[in-house]
């Protein structure tokens, strides 16, 4: 294993076991297995709570005791997942990755999650003990059973990952740079096609170091994000493959804290990939994946661990893990400086923001307006043509589409629509047919109007003026109260500053919020006063300087605003507060979520669904598609696809507007 290099601290969660007696340990881990059944929990904390190094002095000393490998004693006595892991546990960590490369390309299909994260995320004495711990356990040359299973530029990159050369100098040129991002550039964004074999020399052979710097002069000169690049250029296991680079560039901890993440959510746990990353950074980084994990996710990677997983897998998974880090939401001191980092990067990096409708080239309103009527002439009504029109045009488009629709056949275009269709297509159609403010004020007296008020969809409705007899504030009055109230009525009024940010107004509002969250010390003041400021940074503040606020309030309290504002408020107030914290941060990540919510688990919310996708379809929903499936391994077409049917599924993949 990799030893951590002089005076750097170590970060992993299990450490040498003191007053280490490897032939005591052999001798209890045989009184484990003696006899009928086995005692688990004393395997596993034995196991769990040496090193990778002690654990190979047990196995010596268990052959010279006993004259049986522990290996096999282990595989015959347990079973399952736990059996996997403690076996996993006991190889040193290059014959663990060349068993686990084995698995992968064994049988028939190829598991390329696994070859991409262990070549992507291992230094090179990392692969070139994997190298030869593969040459040594199974008599084979790894390069050439690589290349025998893959193909393309996925296996290009790959062989050169395996190389092992990656440059280790931390001296950097400023003209190699410089050069890198202009032959970056032109291979890609500049090119009729993509120059692959670019993208995999920079890429796969510059230092860490380098290749940092690399990427920031990159979204300086060309006001992207490589992974932007990546994304656009790239396609298949071998874009997959690139990004995990970046992201190892980046940050390794954070690459593992998101292959975790990914590994546990949803419906049912991939322990193959839970198993591989706990023993694999146990040694090496887990106190770090562990801080950057609740700094992401708002959750502890122990937690999360121990509602995902059970019996003795559990608690073998936990004494790796090290410790819970859900401390009502405070931040290790290394953790708060990831989260400042953070959004101290959302503040920096320009997001070109671009929807998946557009307007259609040589427009012609007459044309669609005659199709429109025919698809709905007669008996019968042709939904397909119906649905092609309308996701192909831009709004202002259908606006003249319902203009000409008018003068020709002297009928209401919307009339008509809702006469021909019903239920969840009708819905996603006439929203499309209508501007984009009558739709959002109609959203919103939906929300207000009948039995209760749907509290849930005002926060996430973007404000517009309405167009009601009674005027937007009046309604909102008389339909909500208190301080949830005065926060709409805030945010509907449209008095948000635009411009940048103004660092001590930033620090003097994140003493603010420090002290209505009750983080600093509440002056004797007025707390009713504070409330109200409070409530006014959020509504009026521009998000680039509520970016620093909320920065500014991690260096000041070591807490995170949105995480505080959860465990300090209750009700509508904190559903609302923290909807405004989370479109600062990320709006496209924000209705990625909500698209989300809206069909996992059993039904589908299509009003949020519906709502959604027509009111983001022109202003930012590719960026949501990106957000979604960098955050829930699955793209948004393929969720759609799984969860909605008929007509209003061929709709909703229409402005969803393609397949990442």
């Amino acid at each position: 294993m990799a030893k951590p290099a002089q005076g750097a601290k170590y970060r992993g969660s299990i450490h040498d076991f003191p007053d280490f007696d490897p032939s005591q340990d052999a001798e209890a881990l045989y009184a484990a297995m003696k006899g009928f059944g086995s005692d688990k929990e004393a395997i596993l904390e034995l196991i769990t709570t040496r090193s990778n190094r002690q654990r190979q002095e047990v196995c010596q000393s268990y052959k010279s005791l006993y004259g049986k490998d522990l290996i096999a004693d282990l595989k015959y006595e347990l079973t399952g997942k736990f059996e996997r892991l403690i076996v996993g546990l006991m190889r040193p960590l290059a014959y663990c990755d060349a068993k686990e490369i084995k698995d992968a390309i064994s049988g028939i299909g190829t598991d390329e999650k696994c070859l991409i994260e262990i070549l992507a995320s291992r230094t090179n004495e990392q692969i070139h003990q994997l190298v030869a711990a593969y040459k040594d356990a199974y008599e084979r040359d790894l390069e050439a059973d690589i290349m025998g299973d893959t193909s393309g530029h996925f296996q290009k990159m790959l062989v050169v990952l395996l190389q092992g050369t990656r440059e280790e100098d931390d001296v950097v040129s400023e003209d190699l740079v410089q050069q890198d991002v202009q032959d970056l550039y032109e291979a890609g964004e500049l090119k009729w096609g993509t120059d692959e074999a670019q993208f995999i020399y920079i890429l796969g052979n510059r230092s860490k170091q380098h290749l940092r710097l690399v990427f920031d002069e990159y979204l300086r000169t060309t006001g992207k994000p490589i992974e932007a690049s990546i994304r656009g250029e790239l396609s298949g296991d071998f874009e997959k493959l690139m990004l995990a680079v970046v992201k190892c560039i980046r940050s390794t901890p954070e690459y593992f804290a998101e292959r975790l993440f990914k590994a546990m959510k949803g419906l049912g746990t991939r322990d193959n990939t839970l198993i591989r990353i706990m023993v694999s950074r146990s040694e090496l980084d887990m106190l770090d994946i562990r801080e950057i994990f609740r700094t992401k996710y708002e959750k502890s990677l122990y937690s999360m661990i121990k509602n995902d997983t059970s019996g003795e897998y559990k608690k073998a998974l936990l004494k790796l893990c090290g410790g819970d880090d859900d401390a009502a939401g405070q931040f290790f001191p290394e953790a708060a400086q990831v989260a400042y980092q953070m959004w101290e990067l959302s503040a920096v990096a320009p997001t070109e923001l671009k929807g998946t409708v557009r307007p259609a080239n040589d427009f012609n309103p007459d044309a669609d307006a005659k199709a429109l009527r025919k698809a709905m002439k007669g008996i019968g009504t042709d939904e397909g043509a119906i649905i092609d029109i309308i996701t192909h045009r831009s709004n202002a488009q259908r606006q003249q589409i319902r203009q000409n629709f008018k003068s020709h056949f002297g009928r209401d275009l919307m009339a008509d629509l809702k006469s021909e269709l019903s239920g969840d297509l009708a819905r996603l159609i006439l929203g499309l047919m209508m501007p984009p403010a009558h739709y959002d004020a109609k959203q919103l007296k939906k929300a207000m109007e009948g039995a209760g008020t749907d509290e849930k969809a005002l926060p996430t409705a973007p404000f517009s003026v309405s167009d009601y007899h009674k005027s937007l504030e009046d309604a909102l009055s008389s339909d909500t109260s208190g301080h949830f109230r005065r926060i709409l009525i805030s945010l509907a009024t449209g008095n948000r500053e635009e411009g940048g940010e103004d660092r001590d107004r930033a620090r003097e509002d994140a003493q603010v919020a420090a002290e209505i969250l009750e983080i600093a010390d509440t002056p004797s003041g007025d707390k009713t006063s504070l409330e109200t400021r409070f409530m006014m940074i959020l509504c009026t503040r521009s998000y680039p300087h509520l970016r620093r606020v909320f920065q500014e309030f991690i260096k000041m309290t070591n807490y995170d605003v949105e995480h505080t504002i959860k465990k300090e408020m209750s009700g509508d107030v904190r559903d609302a507060f923290v909807a405004i914290v989370q479109s600062v941060k990320n709006k496209p990540l924000f209705f990625a979520d909500k698209l989300y919510k809206s069909m996992k688990g059993a039904g589908t919310d299509e009003k949020t669904l519906t709502r959604i996708m027509i009111s983001r379809s022109e202003i930012d929903l590719l960026n949501i598609r990106r957000e979604f499936i960098e955050k829930y391994d699955m793209s948004l077409h393929q969720a759609i696809e799984g969860d909605t049917s008929g007509d209003f599924l061929k709709a909703l993949l229409a402005v969803c507007g393609g397949e990442d």
